[in-house]
């Protein structure tokens, strides 16, 4: 508790902001690191709980357009808001002129409420926002504007939790389990787990901005054939087998760097443990952090950095997933085992779910155009994401850069095909492009 009061006294400020010029609203939060520190906090939580990538896309997604419809309600010279402009959102509510509202503060408590309300458990974020609201009034906020603030917040993230509870998230909790067939070529859970097929029915999830999970949908991918030793098919999955066998401690770093595996199992003996990371969303969220603080961008243009990036991501996800469960391709481990070598093991742990495409290669690929259209290109950064974990940090050149780093992590690390990567990494930009393109949230 501590720790997390230090943070906040760090980044609270009291004061009447006219940042940028454009607005007079008031705000007792002016520092942008304020709200990734909000973001972190549901990573967390995310984290502790488990949640798969696909459905912590969700959590983010969700969480983050309900704050950035706080910021676009307070500032509508500066912010579109987004109902219109993405699937089933209406014309959302609108604050009353007469009273004094600190919408940075009402952005914070949205994004928890809904974030808390989308994830569960029920009170998982109760000690962050009483810390932030306690904040608010020792600072000095005005006990109505306080009052105005939360009730805000409130009638926001009703409007959005609304919303959300008609994407068919609900219906698929008791959809029928992935059959799995064990015939060539076809995707069978793996080891050490063995774990069933994640989230086979994402593709009825209604996207945000896409019309329909197909709208981007992938080439075929390589017949299976293990047979032709001169084929595309075998000598995909040699490359996988030859690069594991061979890696550079360089190699090794950035697979561990892309990892993201939310839990990974563990097996010493007789002896099974979890340990628990964030997964993909977790780590793009943390690098849109990264960006707004060394750009030193607004609070508010935080805020849409951050909504943009995850509603590419949720839309990344369905698209993939809606390949991979069609497809239901095989994964290198499963093949090297049962046809090359049966005591291979890959340097990373598959996770499980079918081969083609690749997730993190998908959503990488979406959020650096998120990114590269908030920050601009060739934006040079240094990712401290991993350093929790014990993982150097890496620096790049450009989010698109990165995207193209963790294809190479995913064939370093032997869970994916490098073609998967490169056919996942273009689809990916589609769909960020589609989202960067129609969206308007800056005016």
């Amino acid at each position: 508790m501590k720790r997390l009061a230090a943070a906040l006294a760090a980044m609270v400020l009291c004061y009447y902001s006219c940042t940028e010029g454009k607005s007079a609203q008031p705000t007792y939060f002016t520092d942008a690191f304020a709200y990734s520190k909000t973001v972190k906090e549901l990573n967390e939580v995310v984290k502790f709980v488990g949640f798969a990538p696909i459905v912590a896309s969700r959590n983010y997604a969700y969480a983050n357009i309900a704050a950035y419809e706080c910021i676009a309600a307070g500032y509508p010279k500066e912010y579109n808001s987004l109902a219109g402009q993405i699937n089933g959102l209406k014309v959302m509510p609108q604050p009353d002129a007469a009273k004094q509202i600190d919408f940075e503060f009402a952005s914070m408590l949205a994004f928890c409420k809904v974030g808390e309300a989308v994830t569960f458990p029920e009170g998982s974020m109760k000690e962050y926002v009483d810390s932030l609201k306690n904040f608010a009034q020792h600072t000095g906020m005005p006990s109505a504007m306080f009052d105005n603030s939360v009730a805000f917040a409130d009638t926001i993230s009703k409007a959005i939790l609304a919303w959300s509870k008609k994407d068919n998230y609900a219906q698929t909790r008791s959809a029928p389990r992935y059959t799995v067939l064990d015939s060539p070529g076809r995707w069978v859970p793996t080891p050490p787990a063995y774990s069933s097929a994640l989230e086979p029915h994402w593709n009825e999830i209604r996207p945000i901005v896409m019309d329909s999970a197909n709208q981007f949908m992938p080439p075929r991918p390589m017949p299976f054939n293990v047979t032709d030793k001169n084929g595309g098919y075998y000598k995909q999955v040699m490359a996988v087998k030859n690069a594991v066998d061979s890696l550079s401690d360089e190699q090794k770093h950035i697979a561990e760097f892309w990892d993201d595996l939310g839990g990974k199992l563990n097996v010493v003996g007789h002896i099974q443990f979890v340990t628990k990371k964030f997964s993909p969303p977790g780590h793009w969220m943390n690098i849109v952090g990264i960006a707004a603080q060394k750009s030193k961008a607004s609070f508010r243009k935080t805020v849409a950095a951050y909504t943009l990036t995850s509603i590419c991501m949720f839309d990344a996800f369905i698209q993939c997933w809606d390949e991979k469960f069609r497809s239901n391709y095989a994964r290198p481990e499963t093949v090297i085992n049962k046809y090359i070598d049966q005591d291979w093991r890959p340097y990373l742990q598959t996770p499980p779910f079918p081969e083609y495409t690749c997730g993190h290669s998908t959503v990488s690929s979406a959020s650096a155009e998120a990114l590269t259209k908030m920050f601009g290109d060739n934006f040079n950064y240094t990712d401290t994401s991993e350093l929790e974990f014990g993982i150097a940090n890496r620096s790049f050149t450009s989010f698109r850069q990165a995207a193209q780093e963790n294809n190479m992590a995913r064939f370093y690390g032997g869970i994916h095909f490098h073609p998967s990567c490169l056919v996942s990494n273009e689809y990916g930009k589609k769909v960020g492009d589609l989202i960067v393109g129609k969206l308007k949230l800056e005016k």
